[in-house]
């Protein structure tokens, strides 16, 4: 089984570090740049499952792929927030208009975006889009040439409280911001296989909440890692590791996005979603 891995999924990310992990499954763990090139590597075969954010499945449906989900994350309240300089003129959503938000575009940062916009009765075509996945994005802010940043988990936990920053929106109630596993119906994963996948999630999941020291110094251990192991500690005690099918619940949350997307002209066309094999 090749199991594809980005720096931003850190519940593979530590499945890779965590000892016996997906044994059943004889893994081979695949890494890669980031979420959204989860698609074109199942596409080409590359791996067989991968874990992103929502938005990047959606994406994949968009373009006819047939994904296929496996299972989801618990929400993640606080995993992503956009964020001003301090000394911004900006004191909500609505005072983007017309301004430049930095993001990783197709990711959800494009949801919460859009979410976070029409709270205020604007949307996504309101502000312009700079994609950040190849800059800094701070710097960019700090700097003005943008003047609104996406941030997400775990550079969000090093930013937050810094005082020439200003919270604007965090995740929270605004979208559901959970982490979905998923492959293309291609692959035919079957559903013993579907289940097998489900429940390792979920029991390294409950081996790292039960010592997040361990997996805190396991990601600081890594070579170029974005942290120490006290620095990583703190990121994981934000989140709930817990993962369980992705059943119906899911697929509706899923449907919601793929339609406020569509809405919003992300979406030339609308998105429907199948259900996940399990519940098929």
């Amino acid at each position: 089984m090749r199991i594809g891995v980005h720096p931003n999924n850190l519940h593979l990310r530590l499945a890779r570090l965590w000892p016996g992990s997906f044994a059943k499954l004889d893994p081979e763990f695949v890494p890669y740049g980031e979420g959204r090139d989860t698609a074109r590597l199942l596409e080409s075969g590359r791996i067989h499952f991968g874990g992103t954010g929502s938005t990047p499945p959606i994406e994949a449906d968009a373009l006819g792929l047939g994904v296929q989900y496996i299972a989801a994350s618990a929400p993640r309240p606080a995993n992503g927030a956009i964020f001003v300089r301090v000394d911004s003129d900006i004191q909500s959503m609505a005072g983007l208009a017309g301004k430049r938000v930095s993001l990783v575009d197709g990711s959800f940062h494009t949801y919460l975006l859009a979410r976070s916009l029409e709270g205020e009765g604007l949307g996504l075509a309101d502000v312009t889009r700079v994609e950040s996945a190849h800059h800094d994005s701070l710097e960019e802010l700090l700097e003005g040439r943008v003047d609104a940043w996406v941030a997400m988990s775990p550079r969000l936990e090093r930013v937050s409280g810094r005082p020439d920053l200003r919270l604007l929106v965090r995740c929270g109630g605004t979208i559901p911001n959970r982490s979905l596993f998923w492959t293309l119906e291609r692959h035919a994963l079957p559903a013993e296989t579907i289940r097998t996948i489900t429940d390792e999630l979920d029991r390294v999941g409950r081996e790292v909440t039960a010592d997040l020291r361990k997996a805190a110094e396991l990601l600081a251990a890594e070579e170029n890692s974005d942290g120490d192991a006290d620095a990583w500690e703190r990121v994981l005690r934000s989140r709930d590791f817990s993962v369980g099918p992705a059943g119906a619940e899911i697929i509706a949350e899923q449907q919601a996005e793929a339609d406020t997307l569509h809405r919003h002209g992300h979406f030339s066309t609308g998105v429907a979603l199948k259900r996940s094999i399990l519940s098929a």
